[in-house]
């Protein structure tokens, strides 16, 4: 019988795969839940949370995003993806993070980014914040509209 000898790269590759399997299962639990997120660097990437939809003319998103100023809003086309940034304001700035039981909602810069369906007119891009919602209108680029083909009878 041969004496083998320690491999600590051996070692953390077997950690990796323990790691790896726990997040797996993890992952299978969370998954009917995930429109939630309970851990905070998830939650972060997913604000605003956002609708997109469409119809021949324009692309419309609709944006949740309660209590922002609309004056910190960035909102830019580029190259087929809306980037929508911003800051959203602590309630009170003067309570310290130590003096929360519980702090849920979020505070600070944020930055989100979606890719587009089709091209827009990034020129004729509207955007409006009533009541807590941002409502972007992005028309559609005229070479991505449908185009009606006429068919001729012989």
């Amino acid at each position: 019988m041969a004496l083998r000898t320690w491999d600590p790269f051996r070692e953390l590759d077997g950690l990796r795969r323990e790691v790896e399997r726990a997040f797996d299962e993890f992952g299978a639990w969370r998954r009917p839940f995930s429109r939630f997120s309970f851990l905070p660097a998830l939650g972060a990437r997913s604000y605003p949370l956002m609708n997109l939809g469409e119809d021949k003319d324009n692309i419309y998103v609709e944006a949740l995003a309660p209590g922002l100023n609309p004056e910190s809003l960035d909102i830019s086309v580029q190259q087929g993806t809306l980037r929508i940034a911003g800051e959203k304001p602590a309630i009170s700035p003067d309570v310290k993070a130590e003096a929360y039981h519980r702090n849920e909602r979020s505070a600070g810069s944020f930055v989100r980014s979606m890719e587009l369906p089709t091209d827009v007119n990034a020129a004729k891009v509207k955007a409006q914040y009533k009541n807590g919602l941002l409502l972007i209108t992005l028309p559609k680029a005229e070479a991505a509209k449908p185009k009606q083909i006429r068919v001729d009878v012989a």
